[in-house]
């Protein structure tokens, strides 16, 4: 699918957008599986194509539908809402490769670190009003702080999955 995609200012419609995470616990044998209920966004899409672009998610809005779990997550333990209430992509640089592909180059934040990420995302719907893009990324959790891991229960990567419908505000 080539899809081309109108220059101007886009904002994220946080209704029709997700943003979920996904992790192993107990040893592997648990799935833990949480969406940020208060996520925001916007972008441009430049002249050349490229784009750049802000998202933010509310950490006291993570939902894993497990109270206990989602306060234990919101403390110095893991995300540190208190002091870090935002995390936050900087898409320094998105480009549409190859049909459907976007090439991201960005900067994730999360507990007040910065690190550099690369992803990719489809763009599966495009006109000139709305655009959707879904992906789905790794991420090591102890690169931002959050090493915590009783008896070893948590081990490995966050996986990050991701749809995010912009709509177009400006020409």
């Amino acid at each position: 699918m080539t899809v081309a995609v109108e220059t101007g200012l886009w904002q994220l419609d946080t209704t029709a957008s997700t943003v979920g995470i996904r992790h192993k616990t107990m040893w592997g044998l648990v799935t833990v599986k949480g969406t940020f209920g208060a996520i925001g966004g916007s972008g441009e899409v430049r002249p050349d194509g490229s784009a750049v672009g802000t998202l933010t998610f509310e950490v006291a809005s993570l939902d894993t539908k497990n109270a206990k779990r989602d306060t234990h997550l919101r403390s110095a333990d893991f995300f540190d809402a208190d002091h870090h209430p935002e995390i936050t992509f900087v898409a320094r640089s998105a480009e549409l490769r190859d049909g459907d592909q976007v090439h991201v180059v960005g900067q994730l934040t999360v507990r007040g670190v910065s690190r550099p990420l690369s992803l990719t995302a489809r763009l599966t719907d495009g006109n000139a009003t709305g655009l959707t893009l879904e992906t789905e990324f790794t991420v090591d959790r102890d690169q931002f702080g959050m090493g915590w891991n009783q008896l070893g229960m948590i081990r490995g990567r966050t996986t990050v999955t991701a749809g995010l419908r912009f709509v177009r505000t400006t020409g």
